[in-house]
């Protein structure tokens, strides 16, 4: 831009302040440049992962035994079905399972069929013959009488020694303080992870650890006993009465 002088007036007065401005203004870029860098430090911060391991004891177990009876009859088959009830429950009362533990489903009764071959050649054909019924019914025991339940179960086999179809399935275990539990492994996880930081920081040196930025529970993984697979969505083993629970800690602590 180009001023013209006006006629007698002296253009030097204006120079200067425009002189002035400009270096205002760039004192005042300069000055909030390096005031951005001084109140914005690089960001430091380790993340680290805690862990805590603890073997437990089941104090529950739940355990299933299946009878069965069969006979031409629904109804003999049923009769037959339920005097065989009555006595695997007799056998387990009498040898010190509490009578409220013990639970009985409902029976089931389904018709048997065996296929037969009536005529020859191209006449022959197949049919379905009847040939009676089985009728079928669980006890159930939950207790917390583990090594009693535990006997049970390989025990009561013996009443096939008295004509009874009985079937006993594995035993399920669980730990009831599983809730209290989970408490207790997640501040010693938590306690874990400080202490894995600090060391990796004094071994490393230039820094000292801060404060917790962040933390969040990883999944829980409850293995049988010395085993140590884990899942994305956590394990719960009801197979084995000793267990191990594993818990996990992720942390990020600031760097100083």
């Amino acid at each position: 831009m180009e001023f013209v002088k006006p006629p007698g007036q002296d253009l030097r007065p204006i120079g200067v302040i425009c002189v002035a401005i400009a270096m205002v203004a760039a004192t005042f870029i300069a000055s909030s440049t390096w005031e951005r860098v001084r109140v914005r430090p690089e960001s430091r911060s380790i993340e680290i992962t805690g862990s805590a391991k603890k073997r437990i004891v089941s104090d529950l177990i739940e355990w299933s035994a299946t009878i069965e009876a069969t006979a031409p009859d629904r109804t003999a088959a049923y009769r037959q079905l339920h005097a065989h009830a009555a006595k695997a429950q007799e056998f387990l009362g009498g040898r010190g399972v509490v009578e409220k533990e013990i639970s009985v489903s409902a029976a089931g009764i389904e018709a048997i069929y065996e296929t037969e071959y009536v005529g020859t050649g191209d006449d022959r054909i197949a049919r379905q013959a009847l040939q009676g019924y089985l009728a079928r019914q669980s006890v159930t025991v939950r207790s917390t009488d583990v090594a009693l339940i535990e006997r049970m179960s390989r025990e009561i086999t013996d009443l096939l020694e008295q004509g009874i179809t009985i079937t006993s399935s594995a035993p399920l275990y669980y730990y009831t303080k599983l809730g209290e539990m989970k408490i207790e492994m997640l501040a010693e996880a938590s306690r874990d992870a400080r202490v894995r930081a600090e060391n990796m920081v004094n071994s490393a040196g230039g820094a000292q650890l801060g404060a917790l930025r962040t933390a969040d529970m990883g999944v829980i993984n409850i293995n049988p006993a010395n085993q140590t697979q884990g899942s994305w969505d956590g394990n719960n083993d009801t197979t084995s009465l000793e267990k191990d629970i594993i818990t996990i800690v992720h942390a990020v602590y600031a760097l100083e």
